[in-house]
């Protein structure tokens, strides 16, 4: 019986190499194929928007709710501080915020419907209209591929505060003057009146000054972020900046 040298290299056992695993050939699509992929992905893309703006009109719900339920307890009773209306306001600005995350996902989706409302189909009733631009099919492809918000959170907030808010902060707002002026009765002097905004440990003053800082907060959110077209009629030049590189500007 002969021994291996372990200086010799020893036998290697070699199996076949497994044949590469190739996906489908691809092919391009005929022009039937291609309507029919754009017409699903257009009622997709319209079902995502309708789902989110109805989300939009839940938490303006909750706004006016709750607003109403706090302003009812607050002029029930004399007893009932005027605190109440303060947190509401609060809890106003929390769902605000809420809303504008959900409407910069609803912008997001209805910046698709509208870029294939203004390019395919629009293209199918004037074929001969010239393609001036870039190809619309990279556009959608590029944000298909990379989705990002075609607004800022901050943009998001100044429209909603601006279409809706504005004016359950405004109620909030009179509602708490009224409370402090003249419910339950007026008061005697202006340092009464001024007593009348402490809250606790919390000096009238702090709580004034708080009050202003607010409402200031809320007029400044409002002025810099004004809106820069019509949402819901976009023209196609506005719908393709959108999905190119000035997004959030």
């Amino acid at each position: 019986m002969t021994s291996v040298s372990p200086e010799e290299p020893s036998a290697r056992i070699t199996t076949p190499e497994r044949p590469a695993m190739l996906g489908p050939a691809v092919r391009a699509l005929t022009a039937t194929e291609f309507n029919t992929a754009m017409v699903h992905l257009y009622r997709g893309e319209v079902g995502r928007a309708n789902t989110w703006r109805m989300r939009l009109d839940g938490t303006t719900n909750w706004a006016v709710l709750t607003t109403g339920a706090t302003l009812s307890f607050g002029f029930s009773s004399e007893k009932n501080t005027h605190v109440m209306i303060l947190v509401n306001s609060l809890l106003i600005f929390y769902f605000m915020y809420i809303e504008a995350r959900r409407y910069m996902f609803y912008d997001l989706w209805r910046t698709r419907v509208r870029l294939m409302e203004t390019e395919f189909f629009a293209e199918m009733l004037t074929p001969e209209r010239p393609d001036e631009l870039e190809n619309w099919r990279q556009l959608l492809a590029s944000d298909l591929l990379h989705p990002r918000f075609s607004i800022s959170l901050w943009e998001a907030l100044g429209r909603r505060l601006r279409r809706n808010y504005i004016w359950i902060f405004a109620v909030l707002l009179i509602s708490w003057c009224v409370k402090i002026v003249i419910h339950p009765h007026s008061p005697a002097s202006f340092a009464d009146l001024f007593e009348r905004m402490r809250i606790g440990p919390i000096p009238p003053w702090a709580v004034l000054l708080t009050g202003v800082l607010f409402n200031s907060f809320l007029i400044v959110l409002a002025i810099s972020s004004p809106e820069r077209t019509s949402d819901e009629t976009a023209s196609r030049q506005e719908t393709r900046r959108r999905l190119t590189g000035d997004r959030l500007a």
